[in-house]
């Protein structure tokens, strides 16, 4: 099984440290050269601020993060930091910095820089690459709430449901719940329903209701 989380959406997201503003804008890339591309962006935008701190990570690819004229340390690798313990990947970063005339101190700026960071990674969300299962299970409206808990003790994600004289759902399933999954809903069904294959893909789904893969 193979399996790695990203961002869902690009985000933006600022805060106000003693009159300092910190503005995290975080993307999506897939590649050194986009990550590059929106870094360089970022900076054009933001050319009369006084830092563009970054970082960016990709799976099976470069870390590079920069300080960007802050005191070593505290800025680059704390944001880096925030997306490791995280456990996501395939994303560029950057952390600008507007300076209020007030000096934070070494330990001010980390606090701030991965405030930032965090912060727009909470706005941008976190999905689950991996390779899934599509099915669909059509029940009685008295089993459709068993069918949502059966999917969710499952790691499964709701997709399109129909209400006609009964309730047809659609669920992903990673390839390894599909099988217990479906022995569930024959077994709380008494055998009167069941769950059909529609088929299989790997793409990104956003990771319902937790932060990280922690």
């Amino acid at each position: 099984m193979t399996e790695y989380f990203i961002p869902t959406a690009p985000s933006e997201a600022e805060l106000v440290e003693k009159r300092s503003r910190f503005i995290g804008q975080l993307r999506p890339v897939e590649t050194e050269e986009q990550a590059r591309a929106f870094l360089e962006a970022v900076k054009k935008e933001h050319y009369d601020a006084r830092h563009n701190c970054w970082c960016y990570l990709l799976k099976d690819g470069p870390v590079r993060y920069s300080d960007d004229g802050e005191p070593q340390g505290t800025a680059g690798q704390p944001m880096l930091g925030v997306f490791q313990k995280a456990g996501v990947t395939n994303l560029c970063c950057v952390v600008t910095r507007y300076f209020g005339g007030v000096l934070l101190g070494a330990g001010g700026l980390v606090r701030a820089y991965t405030q930032a960071a965090k912060l727009a990674l909470d706005a941008a969300g976190i999905s689950v690459v991996r390779r899934w299962v599509e099915v669909e299970v059509a029940c009685p409206y008295n089993l459709f709430e068993r069918v949502k808990n059966e999917a969710a003790a499952q790691d499964g994600v709701l997709g399109d449901v129909a209400y006609t004289d009964q309730v047809a759902v659609r669920v992903l399933l990673p390839e390894e719940k599909a099988a217990p999954f479906a022995g569930r809903i024959v077994e709380l069904s008494a055998g009167a329903c069941q769950a059909v294959e529609l088929g299989e893909s790997f793409q990104a789904v956003p990771v319902q209701g937790q932060a990280s893969k922690k």
